[in-house]
């Protein structure tokens, strides 16, 4: 098999921050949630899709290696921060089994930055673990970034009828994930203003 022939789970690429992109991965379809992450193939094409924004990206050999556990682990951060965004939007308790999950992922894989002279000197990212874990500790830690820094203040969740994604606010306008959203709100509020004249 190669790794472009892999099936997505359908998840959105919003070109989120990656937690939020990862957090995404649970989207709806007609009001109904969707997971997008249901079987190993996904995790591994999700990766795929999005490999170019990490530091140490997932060859097609680490993908084509996605089992069991690597589809547990991206699930549960998923989940984690799928909880921590909705209690920073919404507020409520802190889910600790969430904040706990991810400092677990965080701590999971070791890196270091090794020093390369080619053509010239550069520097590459480097780790003991294998790379999907690698991954995950890294987007565990832009999670951490995020919700611990100041961009906590620019998350929101999509209004549009029947989203359930979340994203940053990058313009000071921005109401919605995406501009499929934006028609559909604006469709349903002109709906509801014609019906209401009517």
């Amino acid at each position: 098999m190669n790794v472009e022939d892999l099936e997505a789970g359908g998840a959105p690429a919003l070109g989120e921050p990656l937690p939020i992109e990862l957090a995404n991965a649970t989207y709806a379809v007609r009001g109904r949630l969707v997971d997008g992450l249901q079987r190993v193939e996904h995790v591994a094409a999700w990766f795929r899709d999005n490999r170019a924004r990490f530091a140490e990206p997932c060859a097609d050999g680490d993908l084509l290696g996605v089992g069991p556990e690597e589809l547990r682990a991206t699930r549960a951060l998923r989940d984690a921060i799928r909880e921590l965004a909705s209690v920073a939007v919404r507020g409520g308790p802190v889910p600790q089994d969430a904040v706990e999950e991810v400092n677990r992922q965080v701590r999971a894989a070791a890196r270091w930055r090794e020093l390369s002279w080619g053509e010239g000197p550069s520097a590459l990212a480097r780790s003991a673990t294998p790379p999907v874990t690698t991954a995950l500790a890294e987007i565990a830690q832009q999670t951490v970034d995020l919700f611990g820094g100041d961009r906590i203040a620019d998350l929101r969740a999509c209004q549009a009828p029947g989203c359930v994604l979340y994203f940053v606010k990058d313009h000071p306008r921005r109401e919605w994930c995406s501009a499929g959203c934006g028609t559909r709100a604006r469709a349903a509020r002109h709906y509801e203003r014609t019906k209401a004249g009517r």
